[in-house]
């Protein structure tokens, strides 16, 4: 063959021409044989996680028979549990921690499922860290710092060294209709703002104290990049360390439940909360776990700086956990209590635009909430908690 006498390297034409009948019908090999990279790369990672937890459950093995086991790893409440529950431990989060270093290789892996796997424990390893590394008694932290440092490196490389902007439309204009698509170069663009969402990134090695905010808001950013495919309990996670962060016996949080009933439960069953009753659901959130014993292990978080390079992506996943349609009922009474804990700090702190954003999701809140108690009261058969009666027969009077 031709193509054959072209190749001057020696090697063997049987390598040659197997080599271009591969070449030729790529279609044929390659979707299989990513799907079984894929699936092996996952068993792997559930084999190496049941190696180093102190008693793995049955039901963590058998993930890797599923027919997608990356998947089933990210949806499995007995893993994230398990893990949970290892790095509750006082001596997690040091560098030869064996559950950080899966983190680590789980979420460097090129399969995406994977990757999503590292990411939902993201809000337990930036709230541990953030909790600990303000005691001056806590341990090394490096096997936390790695995992955040390994979420920040992947969005410095994906931004290019390139700002996060929003560009505002011209407000001169009647409507976003009449905003021309090309402006003429003598025009000056006059009424146009660009808003800086986020500062280009610079590489960092090390988390140092100056850019610790920044390290681990981007790290968060990442998570609510894909928070419609995290699982609940994550979120959970999420709120809880929240509400730790911004403190939660300032009394200022029920300033908006003061006047009218507030819901903090508006679908599943119709809660009147007064604004002194609001303080007893910060504790009963606190208990919202997985399993009843991860709710009383580990520490529950500590009141801590918040910059709005951290708050800024913290109310970001927050608003999705309050206002998304799909979420569970105890996620959003757990955003409903951080945001009006981020409320009352953002108010003690004087940050305008942390008083804003957070101000606004509060309201938005109460709206759904009032929305949702007025639906359910023009339709209690929707309701599922409302004890169904029975029916009287219907009587149609026909006139005649």
């Amino acid at each position: 063959m031709e193509f054959q006498v072209k190749h001057a390297s020696g090697s063997p034409s049987s390598s040659t021409s197997t080599d271009a009948n591969s070449n030729s019908n790529p279609t044929n090999q390659d979707p299989m044989q990513s799907w079984w990279e894929s699936i092996s790369k996952a068993r792997a990672r559930i084999h190496a996680l049941s190696s180093i937890l102190s008693s793995p459950s049955p039901s963590i093995s058998s993930l890797a028979d599923s027919d997608r086991p990356a998947r089933s790893l990210l949806q499995s409440p007995d893993v994230y549990d398990a893990v949970c529950s290892s790095l509750f431990s006082p001596q997690s989060g040091s560098g030869p921690d064996p559950i950080c270093q899966w983190l680590y290789e789980t979420f460097q892996s090129s399969d995406p499922d994977l990757r999503l796997v590292a990411l939902s424990f993201i809000p337990l390893v930036s709230g541990l860290y953030l909790s600990r590394v303000v005691d001056s008694r806590a341990a090394s932290l490096a096997g936390f710092e790695a995992v955040l440092l390994a979420l920040y490196a992947s969005e410095l490389k994906a931004r290019g060294g390139k700002p996060v902007s929003i560009s505002i439309p011209d407000l001169s204009q009647p409507s976003l209709y009449h905003t021309p698509r090309s402006r003429p170069s003598s025009m000056a663009p006059t009424g146009h703002f660009i808003g800086l969402a986020s500062p280009p990134l610079e590489p960092q090695s090390e988390v140092k104290s100056t850019k610790r905010a920044c390290i681990v808001g981007v790290a968060l950013d990442c998570y609510y990049k894909q928070i419609s495919q995290m699982p609940s309990w994550s979120k959970l996670d999420l709120c809880r360390f929240a509400a730790a962060w911004a403190g939660q016996n300032c009394p200022c949080k029920a300033e908006f439940d003061r006047d009218e009933d507030a819901e903090i439960d508006g679908f599943s069953e119709i809660r009147v909360l007064e604004g002194d009753e609001i303080e007893g659901c910060v504790g009963d959130v606190g208990k919202l776990r997985i399993t009843e014993e991860r709710s009383n292990s580990g520490p529950e978080g500590a009141r801590i700086p918040l910059p709005w390079e951290l708050l800024q992506p913290t109310l970001r996943i927050i608003g999705h956990c309050l206002l998304a349609p799909l979420n569970s009922q105890d996620v959003k009474d757990a955003a409903s209590v951080a945001v009006r804990c981020l409320y009352a700090r953002a108010s003690h702190d004087l940050l305008p635009q942390a008083i804003l954003a957070t101000r606004s999701l509060v309201q938005l809140d109460k709206r759904a909430r009032e929305a949702a108690k007025a639906a359910a009261a023009a339709n209690p058969a929707s309701n599922s908690n409302t004890p169904s009666k029975a029916k009287k027969p219907e009587v149609f009077l026909v006139a005649k």
